[in-house]
């Protein structure tokens, strides 16, 4: 990470917070057609080394696709959260110590 101020870094939790918090409803999982002919969607989710599978139909495709989107990208704000407070550790800052409130 290149060499920020450790208040920038505590202004950048604070907006990626924001970000998460405007991500729901949040779904992990993926859309998948179904069907050697008439391909149908489903929504897949793999939990206990599982394959669950619900149809979707046309009307809730679009909203599954969405909240799946919606993980995705809480991940990638989690991953860069991550790095953020692995900077602030090793600069000695706590990061549970934070306040995360409008500032």
């Amino acid at each position: 990470m290149k060499e920020k101020s450790t208040s920038f870094l505590e202004r950048k939790l604070l907006n990626l917070k924001r970000k998460m918090f405007n991500l729901f409803p949040i779904m992990r999982g993926s859309v998948v057609e179904i069907g050697t002919r008439n391909k149908q969607p489903h929504f897949s989710l793999n939990k206990n080394k599982k394959t669950n599978l619900i149809y979707l139909g046309k009307s809730r495709a679009a909203s599954a696709k969405k909240c799946s989107a919606n993980y995705k990208k809480m991940m990638e704000i989690v991953d860069e959260i991550t790095l953020i407070n692995m900077e602030l550790l090793k600069r000695k800052v706590d990061p549970t110590k934070i306040s995360y409130e409008n500032s």
